[in-house]
């Protein structure tokens, strides 16, 4: 079959068909290094790998573009590094080798360029200046602003009602604004705050605008993709539409508009107030880069997925059941399994793609050689099986001791009560766990830990 993609710009599955199919382009948003990434931020990175990781199987790696680009010049950045009273480019340097060292451990190929939004600024002042121009934008008390109401579709993006986009937008009521919708596209900035000269004097660029004139550099005035997490559908990627399809007057800026959905922590979304902020870089000090990946891979891409500690052990376990078979042999594209394959050029349908991986690893007890190179290419195609299995086997598997040693202790209280059904429960409960219990002659319970 053809790759389909939900397309959320029509809110339908589409057949996908690149402008030129010797050079498919795809720009994704990436990081503002300012901070550690969050688990939330794994998502984008791995699914857009994955569909990066496909259309060069299905078009040929040398006819890929993949663009993700670095934000360095942000309001966070600034305070950021005042607070830290480091200078904002030791900041900004810091916290994108961290991210690029956590990208590379979840198993993501290098996109094909990583530009600096600071490295781009004459691009972005190109863009503002046909806006006005073409009157789109103009200039107010030493800021440059789109004018919303001269694009008569904005919002077909989002397809919010004004009133609800003004709302999601938390727009600045500012007296040098036209309408409450009107966005910066260049703003002032003091002797202490990073800036460059412009037309408009010293200032620095609107986030939205940055993406922009970085996908326009390397990906031209239409590209096939754009991507990212579906919080940025309004306003950034909104605005995004505004400025390039009227800076160069173009009905679309991507043929097609993909967004993966939200992540929360064992049921909650994910806060630092509630204490289950989780980074990258933290849970890659527990677990490996691939279990990772293959959690966020069993559920489908535009679902919201539910990070929990549970599944994170049912993930390990199940790549340890697979590793030894997968690493007997290498990966071919013409050992891929074509239902695979097709699971994939569905709309990415990882879980289903998953279901067939299980399924080879079963046939492998009939045929060895061919289920198990299958399960291999399969695997590669995804980013899986990517260490050797020495490297993968000596890798510790996380537990939390003393919770262990507490539902064994609970346990003992209800065999002591026989209450054999409570028992059951916790032997189960530490089972999904990876703990295996034995209940010795003199009423203790001891335990290990079965990969």
């Amino acid at each position: 079959m053809a790759l389909q993609l939900y397309n959320t710009l029509t809110r339908r599955k589409e057949e996908f068909a690149p402008i030129d199919p010797a050079n498919v382009r795809m720009y994704v948003c990436g990081p503002t290094v300012y901070d550690y990434a969050h688990i939330g931020n794994a998502r984008p990175l791995i699914v857009f790998d994955v569909l990066f990781r496909l259309l060069r199987h299905l078009y040929g790696p040398d006819h890929v573009t993949y663009i993700r680009n670095i934000t360095d010049v942000d309001d966070k950045i600034n305070a950021r590094a005042a607070e830290r009273g480091i200078s904002i480019r030791e900041l900004t340097e810091e916290t994108n080798a961290i991210f690029q060292a956590d990208a590379k451990a979840l198993g993501c190929l290098e996109p094909t360029v990583q530009p600096r939004a600071t490295e781009h600024i004459a691009a972005m002042i190109a863009i503002i200046e046909r806006l006005i121009a073409s009157g789109h934008a103009y200039e107010a008390d030493g800021h440059v602003l789109f004018d919303v109401p001269s694009m008569p579709d904005y919002g077909k993006l989002s397809k919010r009602p004004l009133d609800e986009m003004i709302a999601g937008a938390r727009v600045e009521v500012a007296p040098y604004k036209k309408g409450p919708m009107d966005f910066v596209l260049w703003k002032p900035s003091s002797f202490d705050e990073p800036g460059w000269e412009s037309p408009w004097g010293r200032g620095r660029p609107g986030w939205h605008l940055e993406c922009s004139a970085m996908s326009w550099k390397y990906l031209g005035e239409t590209f096939d993709v754009h991507g990212g997490g579906i919080d940025l559908v309004f306003p950034h990627h909104e605005n995004e539409i505004a400025q390039s399809c009227s800076a160069f007057h173009r009905e679309a800026m991507a043929n097609f508009w993909v967004h993966n959905g939200f992540l929360q922590v064992e049921g909650e979304k994910m806060s630092k107030s509630l204490g289950n902020f989780v980074t990258i870089h933290e849970a890659l000090k527990d677990w490996p880069g691939e279990v990772l990946r293959f959690n966020m891979l069993k559920t489908h891409y535009r679902q919201p997925i539910d990070w929990t500690l549970a599944g994170l052990r049912e993930s390990q376990r199940e790549l340890d059941r697979w590793y030894p078979l997968a690493k007997q042999f290498a990966a071919s594209s013409s050992m891929l399994a074509p239902e695979f394959v097709a699971a994939l050029e569905d709309d990415l349908n990882t879980p289903e793609a998953i279901t067939g991986l299980r399924r080879l690893y079963r046939e492998a007890s009939d045929d060895v050689a061919f289920a198990g190179a299958r399960l291999a290419s399969c695997g590669h195609l995804v980013g899986l099986f990517e260490k050797d299995l020495a490297d993968w086997q000596a890798a510790p598997i996380p537990i939390d001791k003393a919770h262990v040693e507490a539902l064994i202790d609970l346990r003992l209280k209800a065999r002591a009560t026989k209450n054999w059904a409570e028992s059951d429960r916790i032997r189960d409960e530490l089972a999904g766990m990876g703990i295996a219990l034995k209940d010795n002659k003199d009423g203790t319970t001891s335990w290990e830990l079965k990969r």
